[in-house]
């Protein structure tokens, strides 16, 4: 009987690390700002207020985010960046809008922020927004939040979310703050 209790012990406490390392990589798929490779491999994505932002995904993150359900994918890279396919044609392929709202370093300011957030509303479905690494999509995101807030701090957290970090000091440039 004990030989018993202890194999059932041995065998819920590793269902239970199995549970616990798999809960680890749904945090990859349902943050704001994901990693690609895990929601390929996993094959899934949860957005996060109806949105996903991201670096530059391929074909294989493309179509992931269609069988998610996922309505629309902006593009917030310029025309001289290679994004390795092309885009519009595979996203279109896979049933989503491609919506191409070109933003370069000096194109972080509060109107483009706000027409970021426009055609991110424009949808009842999710939504994939994406740079090269997400850090113009965070930095979009933060000027968002200080619209809405003007609480410099949470405007800054709310773009490390979606994805900012090297455009922090010009994010902070534009905020008015050190």
């Amino acid at each position: 009987m004990k030989k018993l209790s202890l194999s059932l012990f041995l065998c819920l406490t590793l269902a239970s690390l199995v549970a616990v390392a798999g809960d680890e990589n749904l945090d990859a798929v349902s943050n704001l700002k994901v990693d690609l490779e895990a929601v390929v491999e996993l094959d899934q994505v949860h957005p996060v207020d109806g949105v996903t932002t991201a670096g530059q995904p391929d074909a294989a993150g493309f179509k992931v985010f269609a069988d998610n359900g996922y309505a629309a994918v902006i593009d917030l890279r310029t025309a001289g960046e290679d994004r390795g396919l092309e885009e519009a044609a595979v996203v279109e392929s896979l049933g989503m809008d491609y919506i191409n709202l070109p933003i370069g370093r000096d194109g972080i300011t509060f109107a483009n922020a706000k027409a970021l957030q426009s055609l991110i509303k424009g949808y009842d479905q999710p939504v994939l927004v994406h740079c090269g690494s997400a850090n113009r999509v965070g930095a979009l995101f933060a000027l968002s939040e200080f619209a809405e807030s003007e609480d410099a701090e949470a405007a800054l957290e709310a773009g490390r979310a979606a994805g900012l970090t090297r455009m922090e000091p010009v994010v902070r440039e534009v905020l008015g703050v050190n």
